[in-house]
């Protein structure tokens, strides 16, 4: 898929999230919010884009999950864009159960597109990608086990990128994480732009 994609989830790190988007926004990507609700349609009574924070904020996504569907479906076959998910409990295992975003997610990753993944969510969603021997990673700590199974390697570091994967720690290396992902999607001066802005 060509877009960028940050994942919604109630549950969700506010600053993993939000952190995040603002990076890549600051960076000149139309990077979209998704809500992916996966409680019952009652539970949602202000309507399909809605979703609450790990911190009880209520925030409205660009696109609901179907609307992100029919995107997806259009664009599979480019490797463009990211796919990102952000950390929080139990935003990352809403994600992670979600299978028909999983399996896209899989097919993204294996046709080059990039996976970013933070906090407790390398660990949960990106566990699940194939192809993760020999690749290096952070996360939250208590979360890498599942990636070390599959041969990856636990770096402690604010944000690590290898090749297509880019992972993040928590939430205090959001803006890390989010200049990662924006050197990868675009490069090293407009990183260097943002971090001005940020006066970091």
């Amino acid at each position: 898929m060509k877009g960028v994609y940050v994942f919604l989830a109630d549950g969700f790190e506010d600053m993993e999230a939000l952190g995040t988007l603002d990076v890549l926004r600051r960076g000149g990507l139309d990077a979209r919010t998704v809500a992916v609700q996966t409680g019952k349609p009652d539970d949602y009574v202000y309507g399909e884009r809605f979703v609450t924070s790990s911190r009880g904020v209520p925030v409205v996504a660009d696109l609901t999950f179907e609307e992100f569907l029919a995107v997806a479906s259009a664009e599979e076959s480019s490797a463009e864009g990211a796919m990102v998910f952000p950390g929080g409990m139990p935003g990352s295992k809403n994600l992670a159960s979600t299978g028909e975003l999983m399996d896209i997610m899989k097919r993204h990753f294996a046709a080059g597109g990039v996976v970013g993944a933070i906090c407790a969510a390398p660990g949960l969603v990106a566990s699940q990608l194939d192809s993760l021997e020999g690749r290096s990673f952070t996360c939250f700590d208590g979360f890498e086990d599942r990636l070390l199974a599959k041969g990856a390697r636990y770096v402690k570091a604010p944000a690590v990128t290898d090749g297509n994967l880019v992972t993040g720690r928590g939430a205090g290396c959001a803006i890390d994480f989010g200049c990662a992902l924006l050197r990868l999607l675009k490069d090293e001066k407009t990183v260097a732009e943002v971090r001005h802005g940020l006066m970091l």
